[in-house]
């Protein structure tokens, strides 16, 4: 299976920042070790061009980020200081999501080691999400490959309010959220569907929700392709979470999403979306499971 990465995926940050940005490389270095992909399978992206950047986000935004022009209050709703480093990340990250989409459509899964940047607007970010990685790729299959019907599983622990805001006015677009009901975005926006979940679910409620969920939704949608923003953050002890998942039930979702949506026939590229375990080696090993998941599947659909 085709997965995107690049080494600039990780940029440094303040010592003391939250966010787990040394993720990327031990995902990556994780998944080559176990033998889950190869070298030659490994898609290395470029920065995303500006023409497919303005298919989603406004120039003048751009152009500040470009040009490090944010304003204080938008670094700080940004959630991360702008650096010439962080703008050539995240456009290759978007471009990572990109190829992974392409992939998925030529192979039937496939998978960035980043992405899922769903708190980012057309004109601003936050949440730690600078550029929207699926709604560029979304606009850009319909712009570039003629591929309309889409689908966006966002099951990351917070809602994915840049996506919906984004995308919500397309007809051929749907948006599937499960999140946590009192967590950030304290402001929610309107997904397709969205499935609120109380602090402190667990495994079998998490499940019982999702099935009926992405059941109607890949039924309803009938997409050409799907994205699963596969956030690791609901996992109990998730220092942003505050669901209660365990691993076993995290693998159980992993398979259950894999499954349901290459059962119905439809494309899946698979981006990340958050995780933010006790110490960032964890958060890479709990990223690997949708990978794991994937591949298995992947190796299955090849056997005679």
């Amino acid at each position: 299976m085709r997965v995107a990465y690049h080494p600039d995926y990780r940029v440094d940050l303040p010592p003391t920042h939250p966010y787990p940005m040394g993720k990327y490389p031990l995902l990556h270095a994780r998944l080559l070790a176990a033998g889950w992909i190869e070298p030659g399978a490994i898609l290395e992206p470029e920065e995303a061009p500006l023409v497919m950047l303005e298919r989603v986000h406004e120039r003048s935004y751009l152009e500040q980020l470009a040009d490090g022009a944010l304003t204080p209050a938008q670094v700080r709703r940004l959630g991360v200081p702008l650096t010439p480093r962080l703008w050539r990340r995240s456009r290759l990250a978007v471009h990572g999501t990109w190829l992974a989409a392409l992939a998925a459509l030529e192979d039937g899964l496939a998978g960035n080691l980043a992405g899922g940047t769903h708190h980012a607007f057309a004109g601003h970010g936050e949440g730690f999400c600078v550029l929207n990685d699926v709604a560029v790729a979304v606009r850009s299959l319909a712009a570039e490959r003629g591929v309309r019907r889409a689908l966006v599983v966002d099951l990351d622990v917070h809602q994915g309010n840049g996506t919906a805001a984004i995308l919500g006015a397309d007809p051929d677009v749907y948006t599937l959220s499960l999140h946590g009901a009192r967590n950030y975005p304290h402001r929610k926006e309107r997904s397709s569907r969205d499935v609120e979940l109380d602090d402190g679910t667990g495994d079998e409620a998490y499940l019982a929700a999702l099935a009926p969920a992405l059941e109607e939704a890949l039924a309803t949608a009938r997409p050409e392709i799907t994205f699963y923003v596969a956030g690791v953050d609901v996992l109990a002890g998730d220092r942003y979470g505050r669901l209660a998942l365990s691993e076993a039930g995290l693998r159980r979702r992993e398979r259950h999403v894999v499954g349901a949506v290459r059962d119905a026939g439809c494309p899946l590229a698979i981006v990340l979306g958050g995780g933010y375990a006790a110490t960032t080696l964890r958060t890479a090993e709990l990223h690997a499971l949708v990978f794991e998941a994937a591949i298995e599947r992947w190796r299955e659909e090849r056997t005679p």
